[in-house]
């Protein structure tokens, strides 16, 4: 995630000349003042002033600038004092980029004793920042709004979760995907339109030979294997059959050779997304699963089965996550347990499951795999940490895409499982077990999705609304008539 570094967010300040020059001058001190504080505060995007905004060509002039340079990942808009909205007509018009609208004022509080005209006429964002909002409105112009004073931590948490989104906005953009092998037969979800999704997102998701793996794999040297099996061993707690001596302990070499040469073909072909899928393996020993475990811990989005829209959105939730500390995983809802009224969901998958999720140090084991038709994989097993979480999927709905996000309670483990053999979560539904279920498939919601304990259902409508994208949120508050009535709006909405 080095390009995170490069990156910058734009602080846009509008004024205009009614006030005089004094006035002027004092707004760009505020916003410069502005600035350097929140640049203080270690946010995950520096932040970088521009000139003042007063007269529709330096705006446009500014929107354009934000269109071509590349590491401008997002907008940040203020309006200080009055800025007559038709002057942002055609600079907003041509913007191309995530904007904010940050609500806020320079002073906190009303200078009650000292309070005159002067002052009034300086501090305007009140009703300076609703003029700016019509016109963005007027525009159709999807928008992140953050109210309250700039150095307020909620404040500065807001500006931060929104410059997350803008980098995976940033990331999609430039995102290459690779497939080996095709899509599972005969399952429908995973397919969809990968011209009209880099379209819309900017990725791009193009097929290679397992064989062109396979080539990668066999030119991984020995000595670089040997230091990765060591990294093993200080990560992991490895079964009896991996350790040393081990009766399995050549698998373990396997699955090294495996991760250096699918890491070393992603990195030469600019990749940060795969798929694989179990039905196309020819030439490889085993089903990644190890590999894929530890290269989506460093980041790479993953699919299985072919899923390049999972595979898109895990990377896109690893951008945004990165540096949080709970973690983000390719998942599968696997099974269920029925308690009535206490109904548990058991997520997993055959082998791909995140170790940066896991509450525990993971067991590194091999076990047999019933598919495939190859040796027996290594893995990754542990359970996930607790606490509020989300699943998220991307499904294509032939005239457009729509994002499902659910609101979760990931659980503790309610009970030992000595025979499961993958890594793991256990959560419970919102509102309930019923609705929660029937709200996820009557929204066509996928099988596979991207399991979250750091992002939430408001960061992924930011995404969703810079995409224009459908935005479908089951929480707390869903209600099972008013969903179906929103999925049958939005069918218009979209048609």
């Amino acid at each position: 995630m080095e390009f995170i570094k490069t990156l910058e967010v734009w602080f846009v300040v509008g004024s205009q000349h009614l006030y005089g020059q004094d006035a002027l001058k004092q707004v760009e001190q505020n916003a410069e003042q502005i600035t350097n504080y929140l640049n203080q505060q270690n946010p995950f995007i520096q932040i970088k002033l521009k000139p003042l905004a007063t007269s529709s060509s330096e705006i446009l002039s500014i929107c354009q600038a934000a269109n071509n340079e590349d590491k401008c990942v997002g907008l940040i808009a203020w309006m200080h004092t009055f800025s007559p909205a038709k002057m942002w007509i055609a600079g907003l018009s041509q913007l191309n980029k995530p904007l904010l609208q940050f609500h806020t004022q320079f002073n906190q509080f009303i200078p009650w004793n000292d309070i005159d005209m002067d002052y009034m006429n300086l501090h305007q964002t009140a009703h300076g920042d609703r003029e700016f909002g019509f016109i963005a409105a007027r525009l159709r112009k999807p928008r992140t709004i953050v109210v309250g004073h700039w150095q307020s931590q909620s404040v500065q948490q807001k500006l931060d979760r929104w410059m997350r989104v803008t980098a995976a906005i940033y990331d999609q953009k430039h995102l290459k995907i690779a497939r080996f092998g095709d899509n599972m037969r005969e399952v429908a979800v995973t397919e969809g339109d990968k011209v009209e999704a880099q379209i819309k997102f900017g990725y791009s998701v193009n097929g290679y030979g397992v064989y062109q793996l396979v080539n990668a794999i066999n030119q991984v040297s020995e000595e670089d294997i040997a230091s990765l099996i060591q990294e093993y061993e200080r990560e992991y707690q490895l079964s009896d059959a991996l350790k040393e001596n081990g009766e399995k302990r050549t698998a373990l070499f396997d699955s090294a050779r495996i991760e250096l040469g699918l890491k070393a073909f992603l990195q030469k072909g600019g990749f940060n997304a795969f798929t694989d899928t179990f039905e196309n393996l020819n030439g490889l020993k085993q089903l990644p699963g190890l590999p894929v475990q530890r290269l989506m811990q460093q980041g790479y989005g993953f699919g299985a089965e072919g899923d390049w829209k999972t595979a898109a959105l895990v990377r896109a939730l690893k951008v945004m996550s990165f540096g949080l500390p709970k973690g983000t995983s390719f998942m599968e809802d696997y099974t269920y347990n029925l308690d009535e009224n206490n109904e548990v969901v058991l997520g997993a998958h055959m082998l791909e499951v995140c170790p940066s999720i896991a509450q525990e140090k993971p067991i590194l084991d091999i076990k047999p795999l019933g598919i495939g038709g190859k040796e027996d994989p290594t893995r990754l097993i542990f359970t996930a940490k607790s606490g509020p979480a989300i699943n998220t999927t991307i499904v294509d709905m032939g005239n457009r895409f729509r994002m499902i996000v659910a609101d979760l309670e990931a659980i503790e483990k309610p009970q030992a499982m000595p025979n499961l053999p993958v890594g793991h979560a256990f959560w419970k539904l919102q509102p309930n077990f019923d609705i929660g279920t029937q709200a996820w498939v009557t929204a066509g919601g996928a099988h596979h999705s991207v399991f979250s304990l750091d992002i939430d259902a408001e960061m992924l409508r930011i995404f969703a609304e810079f995409f224009d994208i459908e935005f479908i949120h089951i929480n707390k508050n869903t209600e099972l008539a008013t969903l179906k009535n929103e999925l049958r709006w939005n069918e218009s909405a979209y048609r």
